[in-house]
Order: structure tokens, then sequence, then C-alpha cells
């Protein structure tokens, strides 16, 4: 290491100060006269000349590779396509969970999700009332198994009740839901378009524990994903299925 810093220094340029100093002191001791002190000016003039050429080559070279190099960065980016879907581990699933209701807005779906969830208090304030208390949201409509209809009446309405502007929620539309398949549906304020938290029910997406099953996995479909269209379509099925049952009864 010491040896590449050694080599590095600029000689040249090192010797032609020594030469100027050594010029100098000799001309200041009337040992040499001008006729002398000419040429060793005019070598060390020639010696700058050549040391600033040689850097402004070194420095085109430089900026040459820095062009090439951001151009094919450019071109890589360019070829790049951004993710449709996102996985969401354990670690970050709850902070991409309030992410994601904190910037959401519109008229939101929440389909076949698991109420048992929202039943501790610092779970329900972490999870839900911030999509209840967002005034960007315009409403909250769930899209439930008739499995989970005591849990809401007995768990969810009386903490809904407490929140300021509990009105958006709407009534439930109440399916027999037999697919695996749970998500959070709404507009996202940041990207400008429709977005989605999707999950599964069991193993090894959602971990089950003889109180509640607990996501552990969770996919974030981002706007552009073409799976958006068929989670719209699936809850649209189901809320007609709901109106048509409500209907006959």
């Amino acid at each position: 290491m010491k040896v590449k810093k050694f080599l590095s220094l600029e000689w040249d340029a090192i010797a032609g100060v020594m030469a100027a100093v050594a010029a100098i002191v000799l001309h200041l001791l009337h040992v040499v006269d001008e006729t002398v002190i000419l040429p060793i000016v005019l070598a060390l003039m020639a010696l700058l000349f050549i040391n600033f050429m040689r850097h402004t080559r070194n420095n085109e070279l430089t900026a040459e590779q820095v062009d090439h190099t951001a151009h094919a960065v450019s071109r890589i980016q360019n070829h790049l396509k951004p993710p449709e879907v996102v996985l969401v581990g354990p670690r970050h699933l709850r902070s991409s969970n309030e992410h994601f209701i904190r910037h959401m807005s519109g008229d939101t779906i929440w389909f076949n999700v698991c109420l048992s969830m929202y039943k501790p208090q610092p779970l329900f304030d972490a999870l839900l009332r911030p999509a209840v208390d967002n005034p960007m949201v315009t409403s909250i409509q769930f899209i439930l198994d008739e499995s989970q209809k005591e849990l809401w009446q007995q768990a969810i309405l009386p903490k809904l009740a407490a929140c300021g502007d509990s009105t958006k929620v709407r009534e439930p539309r109440w399916c027999n839901l037999s697919k695996t398949v749970s998500f959070i549906l709404a507009d996202n304020q940041l990207s400008g378009g429709s977005e989605a938290l999707l999950s599964f029910w069991g193993e090894p997406f959602m971990a089950q524990t003889t109180e509640r099953d607990v996501p552990r996995f969770i996919f974030h479909v981002q706007r552009h994903s073409e799976l958006l269209p068929h989670l719209v379509e699936l809850a649209h099925g189901c809320k007609r299925a709901a109106q048509t049952q409500q209907s006959l009864m």
C-alpha cells in the first residue's frame, strides 16, 4: 500500500519545484547568473505544460468513462420492469400494513379478512382505526364470511362505535366464502392508483394460534399489476351474490 502511494506521487512536479528552489538559492548566493536561470525557468514552464496536458487528458478519459457508465445504467434501468407484487415478511408486516392504510383513499374493500385480528384493542387501534379516522377514506366495505357475524357484532361493532367517523363503515356483505384469499383494496394517495394487500388463509401465509389466525406473509399488489382487475371482479361478484341472497330472504 505504501509502495503504491509512493509511486503515485507527482515526481516530475516535485523535481521541478526542487530545481526551481535550487536555482533561486544559487542565484541569491550569486553562484549563477541570469543566463543560467533563464533556461531553467523555460524548462520548468515546459514541464508544467506537459503535466497540465497529461492531467487534462486523464480528466477527459474519466469523463468519457463516467458518461459511458451513466448510459449503461440508464439502459439497464429502462429494461428493468418494476415488480407487480412485493412479498412482505413478518419483520415488515405491521409497518407495511400501517403505511398502506395511512395512505389509502376513496372507497375501500376489505375482502374475507380475519376479524379476530382486530379483536384486541391495540391491534384494532393499529390496523383498523387509522382507516376509519383517515379523512381521505370515503367508505369501508367489508365482504365477510357468515361465520364471522357473531364476532362482528360482539367485538368489532362496539370498537367502531367509539371511533369518530364510524358512519363510513358500511354494513358488511355476508357471503358463504369458501375461498382462501383475503385482501384490502383501495386507492393509494402516493401512487395515484388502486393497490391491494393480499394474503391467504392457512399455512404458510397465516399462522394459526388457539385464539386467532395471524398473518405471516402478505403481498403488496402494485397499481400496474394485472392481478388487480381479478381482485376487483372477485369482490364485485361476491357483493352481487350477497345482494341476491338478501333479496331472496
